[in-house]
């Protein structure tokens, strides 16, 4: 996979990119990442992205050109690759496990990162999705950028140890994940459930499923709305229920 960042402040992504997961990803050649100053392809001698709004109003919007030019640029470096174009936004769709999903799927990623009070209109033409971390406000879309990047980059084959772990992750299947266990067995007093300890898979596996659907039911009951529920997890679920009553 190949992913661009266009920002005014490429020095923020040298670290985060560069560590833990992302960092080895990239060490090994499983994601591409590049990150440009839009500031660059500025058509100003000062090199100014950013101009008052018609009509008057507070703050300063990013121009159309340099991200138009960078986009360009981009498309000159990699004309063979179909792009989504992602525009970090207020406005945009909440950015959620299924957008990850849909993400990890693409060739190549373009990230927008704004700042100042928000962008020229026309901006919005030149993009395939309008994507935000959350319904708050940041400084810029540097961070959203990052956090996006990193819950994409871990669903590419091969990314993590154990792709089975993408695969159970919270969310990912729709519930919050089952609670984890290491040695030792008996930690001051605090102990590992048994269930975990006799090697009976099976009764593992509906443990795992039970305490997930308790974990999901406590916490994010919202989310058991969007399950298919199957006739297993209909009677955990009644049992997790009549088990928070008592």
């Amino acid at each position: 996979m190949k992913i661009d960042v266009l920002t005014l402040f490429p020095k923020m992504f040298d670290g985060p990119m560069n560590e833990s997961i992302l960092g080895k990803a990239k060490q090994r050649d499983l994601v591409e990442v590049n990150v440009h100053n839009f500031r660059d392809f500025s058509d100003n001698k000062h090199q100014q992205v950013d101009d008052y709004p018609y009509g008057g109003g507070a703050g300063m919007l990013l121009k159309v050109q340099p991200i138009d030019d960078a986009l360009a640029h981009i498309n000159e470096q990699s004309p063979e690759t179909k792009k989504r174009v992602i525009l970090l936004d207020p406005a945009g769709i909440p950015f959620n496990q299924k957008v990850a999903e849909e993400f990890s799927e693409e060739e190549h990623l373009v990230f927008i990162c704004g700042h100042y009070e928000g962008y020229d209109e026309r901006i919005r033409s030149l993009v395939t999705d309008e994507v935000s971390l959350g319904d708050y406000v940041l400084t810029g879309g540097e961070l959203g950028a990052m956090v996006m990047i990193d819950a994409t980059v871990r669903l590419l084959p091969d990314v993590l140890g154990n792709d089975e772990s993408a695969v159970t992750d919270s969310h990912s299947t729709g519930l919050l994940e089952h609670p984890h266990y290491t040695r030792p067995a008996d930690y001051k007093g605090m102990k590992v459930p048994e269930v975990l300890t006799n090697g009976n898979h099976k009764l593992i596996d509906e443990w795992r499923l039970k305490e997930s659907l308790r974990r999901t039911y406590l916490r994010r009951p919202e989310m058991l709305k969007m399950l298919e529920f199957t006739p297993q997890m209909e009677k955990l679920l009644a049992e997790i229920k009549k088990e928070t009553e008592q």
